[in-house]
């Protein structure tokens, strides 16, 4: 059965960084595409960033494009989500989710397994 588990999370001020990791097992993570999510209180869960087996081919969603960075380490079957800039708006519960389909999915339905999260709130 596959696990993932996200550290990482935290307070920090406005315009600061967070990096978020997920490590993954019991599935063979090189093979599976990876992404982030986040859920803030009272609101569905949003998609923030994907990444497929190469490291390269990284999408992300419009409202963390040019601040947040995904990025994976196939030998420490680890993702990681870099995140800069940060607003008031990024606070939220975010969660790792891995699949092993061969498109870009932004529904959390089409993810095999998902995380517990880890919370970040952005806050002075």
């Amino acid at each position: 059965q596959g696990q993932l588990l996200e550290s990482g999370g935290g307070l920090v001020q406005p315009g600061g960084s967070l990096r978020l990791s997920c490590a993954a097992s019991g599935f063979t993570f090189s093979s599976y595409a990876m992404a982030w999510f986040r859920q803030a209180p009272g609101k569905e869960s949003e998609f923030v960033a994907h990444i497929r087996w190469s490291p390269d081919l990284t999408y992300y969603g419009d409202s963390v494009k040019g601040r947040f960075t995904i990025a994976r380490d196939n030998a420490q079957n680890t993702v990681y989500l870099q995140m800069n800039g940060l607003k008031p708006e990024d606070t939220a519960v975010y969660f790792c989710a891995a699949h092993s389909g061969r498109g870009i999915f932004t529904y959390l339905d089409a993810y095999e397994y998902r995380g517990q999260g880890t919370q970040v709130t952005v806050s002075s």
